[in-house]
């Protein structure tokens, strides 16, 4: 259920780079509790648009208003705890699992709980022993699934998520679906999620398609 009030607001947005219009002029919303698809060919700008949206990456022109707020007078790392980005391919730190699902609680100086940490993994068909398992030794699917579960030991109010199940089977994407469709319903998430698997998009009440930016359609500022 979506509310009038959006959490992000993203106003006339774009992005070039040496010339190349890499995301053409955009604007959206998304509002708590609110699923949102995007999907287009590759080079329309889709993971630029949510490394925007996560203020990893500042846009050529354009705002972005969290919680009414232009998201460039906040501070970024408090920003980034509330809206949260999920790579495709994730960067994991450490040596181990149980490493990089410590690694949200130690930045908040707490002690991370063994039993949560295991039950995240059983909510991705994971099991307890994946904790002590070496980052090198993960498949593709795994390293998603842990990536995914890093962002979510604290729960943010934005999850931007990247193709996340793209390395994923169909009995592994349906956990991860089962899971994200929860914590919209129980905790009021907002989801904008890339994707391209024709099952994810036909089962998404709401849809964004970004077609290939005609170039000249946004310049860098003089």
């Amino acid at each position: 259920m979506t509310t009038h009030s959006p959490l992000l607001d993203v106003q006339g947005v774009s992005f070039t780079m040496q010339g190349q219009t890499l995301l053409a002029p955009i604007s959206l919303q998304l509002h708590p509790g609110e699923l949102l698809l995007l999907t287009g060919p590759s080079g329309s700008g889709k993971s630029t648009l949510l490394k925007i949206m996560a203020s990893l990456v500042a846009p050529t022109a354009g705002q972005i208003f969290f919680e009414s707020r232009d998201i460039v007078t906040l501070k970024p790392e408090r920003y980034r705890q509330q809206v949260s980005y999920c790579f495709q391919t994730p960067v994991l730190f450490g040596d181990t699992v149980y490493d990089n699902l410590a690694l949200p609680w130690q930045i908040r100086q707490q002690k991370p709980q063994r039993e949560q940490l295991v039950a995240s993994l059983s909510s991705v068909h994971l099991t307890a022993d994946m904790l002590d398992k070496k980052i090198e030794q993960l498949s593709g699917g795994e390293k998603q699934r842990v990536g995914l579960l890093r962002n979510l030991q604290f729960m943010p109010q934005v999850l931007l998520l990247d193709e996340v199940t793209s390395a994923l089977d169909e009995e592994n994407k349906a956990a991860i679906n089962h899971l994200i469709d929860g914590l919209i319903r129980e905790n009021n998430l907002a989801v904008m999620w890339i994707s391209h698997d024709v099952q994810e998009i036909s089962q998404a009440k709401k849809v964004l398609k970004l077609d290939m930016p005609q170039q000249g359609e946004a310049h860098e500022p003089a």
